[in-house]
């Protein structure tokens, strides 16, 4: 009998060669769902080898934490001291880093932690290389940068998305799909739009889970993947920036062509030290944190240390920050800033705050 790393391979082909059309739809959601539900039982399988540990140890510091993913030798290490303090050791030769190496990087008065981890091969979610533990890591950060670097980034990109997907990283917003088992009943799907899967496909889906009686609500149009990933219920959602790393190599006419094919977020160089600001300007806006500053009754705000929070952020996020108790006492709040329509306007708890408003709380 196959091994379960050769019926993942075989899997895969299969997926790789079928071409997807409405008469293979129903072949492609088995066999994903059977893939799914293999790459589960090997990573259970190697966790309970490894005594439950599934990865490094990182004590998350700062405001939020961004990971670097991205192959041996694409100069994630440099660009961890570039914009850090921290050490990394650094070497034009691959596996440099042999673990996670962490930094703060500070701007517009935030602390965002930083972690610089050892490079990814093919195959890193099965294991190769201490893929797992790397990949692992990625599920505890706010933002994950993925680092290409000349030569190939087509491939290097490739490899990245496959791999981090296979880790249960998704890119996107969570799809809005509710599934509970029940004790009896079959399988009920309701939907407030149209389906694009085929009924008979969502309920071979299921059973190949084991799932013969659940309730589906389905609220938008959703894939075969989307819908393994609500059974799964384990999948992290969150945010990425593309950077091509190195770009003092390319010439204009490659960067342009580059351009056209990958979604690079911005070319930098950690030799020549291009882009680098604007690097850190677009790492705290895809983090979407906002400054607040705190006035209290009568006295002069307190310019110099805001609260760093992600957004949405309302008047009510602010209090626990003042004190634990506040909500109970809490009257109203006075405004200054954008999210005012005049200067000190009087707001109440679900007032929607932003960039570098000043709020003074009445309580």
């Amino acid at each position: 009998m196959a091994s379960i790393h050769e019926q993942i391979r075989q899997l895969e082909e299969e997926l790789r060669t079928t071409k997807y059309n409405k008469r293979t739809q129903h072949h492609i959601g088995l066999v994903k769902a059977k893939l799914a539900r293999l790459r589960e039982r090997l990573e259970q399988s190697q966790t309970k080898k490894s005594g439950g540990s599934s990865g490094f140890a990182v004590k998350k510091s700062g405001h939020a934490t961004v990971a670097f993913l991205g192959l041996p030798s694409v100069g994630k290490s440099s660009l961890l001291s570039i914009l850090t303090s921290a050490e990394s050791k650094q070497g034009a030769y691959a596996f440099t880093t042999t673990t996670v190496i962490p930094g703060i990087l500070h701007h517009r008065k935030a602390q965002i932690q930083l972690l610089d981890l050892p490079g990814i091969l093919q195959g890193a979610s099965l294991g190769i290389g201490r893929g797992r533990e790397v990949l692992s890591i990625l599920r505890q950060a706010e933002l994950i940068l993925f680092i290409l670097a000349p030569p190939n980034p087509e491939e290097q990109l490739t490899i990245l998305e496959r791999e981090a997907h296979a880790a249960g990283l998704r890119f996107t917003e969570k799809p809005d799909i509710t599934i509970k088992k029940e004790r009896e009943g079959g399988i009920r799907i309701y939907t407030t739009v149209p389906l694009t899967i085929p009924r008979e496909t969502i309920e071979g889906i299921l059973r190949e889970y084991k799932l013969a009686n659940a309730t589906i609500i389905i609220r938008q149009e959703i894939s075969i993947d989307d819908l393994i990933d609500a059974i799964h219920g384990n999948r992290v959602y969150t945010r990425r920036l593309v950077i091509m790393n190195k770009s003092d190599l390319l010439s204009r006419e490659e960067r342009d062509a580059l351009q056209k094919t990958l979604p690079i977020d911005l070319f930098i160089s950690t030799q020549t030290g291009e882009n680098i600001e604007t690097l850190k300007d677009l790492i705290y806006e895809k983090l979407r944190l906002i400054r607040i500053y705190l006035k209290e009754v009568g006295k002069k705000p307190d310019m110099e240390e805001p609260l760093i929070l992600p957004q949405p952020v309302t008047v009510e996020h602010v209090l626990p920050h003042i004190h634990r108790d506040l909500k109970h006492s809490f009257r109203y709040a006075r405004i200054w800033g954008k999210s005012a329509k005049f200067p000190g306007q009087k707001v109440g708890l679900h007032h929607q705050l932003e960039d570098e408003d000043i709020v003074e709380v009445h309580a």
